[in-house]
C-alpha cells in the first residue's frame, strides 16, 4: 500500500496514519520528522537542511525531494508507504512522480482528509502541550486534572505560539494556497479521495473503509 495524506494542520493526519498501519503494513513518513532525523543523524542533506533552519528558512524542494528518495529506497518504504506532509506542490509531486518510476511503482490512492477552517481553529486553538514529556491535552475534551499542569510528569501545560487563532489561520491560508493545485494534479490522475474528518471518533473508519475501496 503506498498512499498519500493530504489535509490541513489539524486534519488528524498523523493519528490517521497510525490507525491505518495497524491493519496495512507500511512506512509512516513524515517530511517533518525526515527533516529531523537527518539532522540528528548529521547526514549530509541533514546538515545543509540545518542551515536552512536554523536561519528560520523553508528548506528547498531539491534537499526535500532527496531526502525522501533515499527515504523511499528504505526496506520498510518498499513494502508500503504512507506520506504525510510530503508533496506540498504540485512541483513535489512531479518529483515524487519521478521517483516512484523509476522504483517500478506508483500510487495506490492520494487521500483528502476534508474538515472546514472553522473546526480546525476550533481543534487546534484548544491544544495544549506538555514542555516536558510532549503530552498532549485539548481544552474541549481531555483537560489536565490541574490546570496547567501535566497529569503524566508534572511538567508544565501550555498553549504553544502556532496554536493561537491568528497564526493557525495564517497556516491554514498557506495551506489552501498550496493544496489547491496539487489536489487538481491527483484528481485529474484519478487518484485523489475525500474524506471527512471534522468528526475525530468516526474519521479513522471512514478512512479505512474508503482506502479499502480505492486499493
Amino acid at each position: 500500500m503506498k498512499i498519500i495524506l493530504i489535509g490541513p494542520p489539524g486534519a488528524g493526519k498523523g493519528t490517521q496514519a497510525a490507525a491505518i498501519r495497524e491493519i496495512y503494513p507500511a512506512a509512516h513518513i513524515s517530511t517533518g520528522d525526515l527533516l529531523r532525523d537527518n539532522v540528528r543523524r548529521g547526514t549530509v542533506p541533514g546538515l545543509e537542511a540545518r542551515r536552512y533552519m536554523d536561519s528560520g528558512s523553508l528548506a528547498p524542494d531539491d534537499l526535500i525531494i532527496n531526502m525522501m528518495k533515499d527515504r523511499l529506497a528504505e526496506d520498510d518504504a518498499r513494502i508500503g508507504f504512507i506520506l504525510d506532509g510530503f508533496p506540498r506542490t504540485t512541483a513535489q509531486a512531479e518529483a515524487l512522480d519521478a521517483i516512484l518510476s523509476s522504483m517500478q511503482t506508483g500510487l495506490d490512492a492520494v487521500l483528502m482528509l476534508d474538515i472546514s477552517d472553522e473546526d480546525v481553529v476550533r481543534r487546534l486553538s484548544g491544544r495544549r502541550v506538555c514542555v516536558s514529556c510532549g503530552a498532549i491535552y485539548n481544552t474541549v475534551n481531555r483537560s489536565p486534572e490541574k490546570e496547567g499542569v501535566c497529569d503524566s510528569c508534572g511538567g508544565a501545560v501550555i498553549q504553544r505560539n502556532d496554536d493561537h487563532e491568528p497564526v493557525i489561520r495564517r497556516r491554514l491560508a498557506v495551506y489552501h494556497a498550496d493544496t489547491a493545485p496539487l489536489t487538481a494534479y491527483y484528481d485529474k490522475k484519478g487518484l485523489l479521495r475525500r474524506i471527512g474528518a471534522s468528526e475525530a471518533p468516526d474519521a479513522a473508519l471512514l478512512f479505512l473503509e474508503t482506502l479499502k475501496g480505492a486499493i
